[in-house]
């Protein structure tokens, strides 16, 4: 089974200054695994790696679509897969680079809803129909009525995943949880995790945002904002939809930063319940530790010790 380096962890942990350490190390090429990075239009909000990092190493998954264009987690494992493929037949190695949860679980292991069908391929009318009559949280509070354990992975905002689980269960009448849990592994994935005391990854992402506004994100999501009657997953990101308030007149740019500061450490919060429960992990530690780049190391050397691979960098 292909072999392939994933690194995880909430946002704002440092898995892209860790990331571009490893690759030359390790002669690896990074496939981005964040949902929102793929699209061209936004790069301040979703964190998205700089023209020179993306010059220090190649990246997969990376501006490759338009805002404007559909882009769902089974695009991703396909996307995905093809970019693991290019970078194993050129002799590197795949590392994927991300927080997406979902999808990262899928890439690496072969969720059943990531596989074609014909229950995935589209939303059933009726839930459509419901969620235009009914708004995001009755739709939530459907699938919390039918599948508790399903909804407490999925955002009550993300009314894309609301859509498909219910469609699932009413075409196949299992529950979406459960056909959740029958996996089997796509790769042989070495996870490597990120993550610290739990107030100073806090405050980490406080900083993060303040970063961001100073470097052009109110603009950013001002153009979002102004596209919005087209219904695309930017709209749905943390880091743009906090600001639609301001430019509606409704609250303070303060309260709406705020707003977003609060909302991206819940999502932190919630990346790290996913990764803990849905992956297996080895954890490290970035800020109290300097020693994690060479313990990264240390791991995928070991990862490797019986592959023909040849880490030249790790056996000087």
């Amino acid at each position: 089974m292909q072999k392939i380096i994933v690194l995880i962890g909430p946002t704002g942990i440092g898995k892209t200054d860790l990331a571009l350490k490893l690759a030359p190390k390790i002669n690896a090429e990074i496939i981005s695994g964040d949902s929102m990075q793929i699209y061209q239009e936004v790069s301040i909000g979703t964190a998205k790696p700089t023209a020179e990092e993306l010059r220090q190493v190649k990246h997969y998954l990376v501006n490759q679509r338009s805002i404007f264009e559909e882009y769902s987690v089974k695009d991703f494992v396909a996307e995905g897969t093809k970019a693991v493929n290019q970078i194993v037949a050129k002799g590197s190695i795949p590392l994927v680079v991300g927080g997406t949860g979902f999808y990262i679980n899928a890439l690496v292991n072969k969720l059943q809803l990531g596989e074609p069908g014909d229950y995935q391929t589209s939303v059933d009318p009726k839930w459509e129909k419901y969620l235009k009559e009914n708004g995001v949280e009755k739709l939530w509070q459907l699938l919390n009525e039918k599948d508790p354990d399903a909804a407490k992975k999925i955002a009550p905002q993300n009314s894309r995943r609301t859509l498909r689980a219910l469609t699932v269960i009413s075409r196949t009448g299992k529950l979406f949880s459960q056909q959740q849990e029958k996996i089997s592994p796509r790769y042989d994935a070495l996870i490597i995790g990120l993550n610290s005391d739990r107030e100073e990854v806090y405050q980490r992402i406080n900083k993060r945002v303040d970063k961001m506004m100073a470097a052009g994100l109110l603009k950013e999501a001002r153009f979002v904002y102004d596209n919005r009657a087209r219904e695309h997953q930017a709209i749905q990101a943390i880091g743009y939809k906090e600001f639609f308030p301001y430019f509606s007149g409704e609250k303070t740019l303060d309260e709406c930063v705020n707003k977003l500061k609060q909302a991206s450490r819940k999502y932190a919060k919630r990346q790290l319940t996913y990764f803990k429960h849905q992956l297996p992990v080895v954890w490290l530690d970035p800020l109290h530790d300097r020693e994690t780049p060479e313990k990264a190391l240390n791991e995928i050397k070991s990862f490797f010790v019986d592959c023909k691979i040849k880490l030249n960098t790790l056996e000087k």
